[in-house]
């Protein structure tokens, strides 16, 4: 799809054709959401600061990043990476360490303390690859349904 920048490099996903874009990778990651429901969710997760980066390679788009800023007592500043995903096809090329790596350095602008993300218990090779550039597991996520 085009309407986005496909050209090499980490963009901002900027107004809907760029974020439709990005549904392919991201659905990797987030099944559940179809396209409108994600552009939806995306738009109003920006007025809390939400912001969605994408890693274009080859013309298309190989690793998607979905983040914001944010401070609480705990961590003071940080930059919480809500999503991050790069296409199956594309893994093990370096693309989502080159996401991660500016994720840092964006991090970095905004005066942050920190960096940190979740990720499912099952998802045993993020968990290497995290680890493998440097961040380390501290602490552990609860959470239950509300019906």
């Amino acid at each position: 799809m085009k309407g986005f920048d496909a050209a090499d490099g980490i963009h901002h996903a900027q107004g809907d054709r760029a974020v439709h874009a990005c549904l392919a990778v991201m659905a990797e990651l987030r099944p559940h959401l179809d396209r409108q429901a994600f552009a939806d969710r995306v738009r109003a997760l920006g007025v809390g600061g939400y912001r969605l980066a994408y890693l274009a390679a080859g013309g298309g788009i190989v690793t998607v990043a979905g983040y914001r800023v944010s401070e609480n007592l705990a961590w003071g500043r940080f930059l919480y990476v809500d999503d991050l995903v790069t296409a199956g096809a594309h893994r093990g090329e370096g693309h989502g360490g080159s996401m991660l790596d500016w994720l840092l350095e964006r991090a970095r602008e905004e005066g942050c303390d920190a960096l940190h993300l979740d990720s499912g218990v099952q998802r045993i090779d993020a968990h290497r690859f995290y680890e493998g550039h440097g961040l380390r597991q501290t602490s552990f996520h609860f959470a239950i349904g509300l019906e």
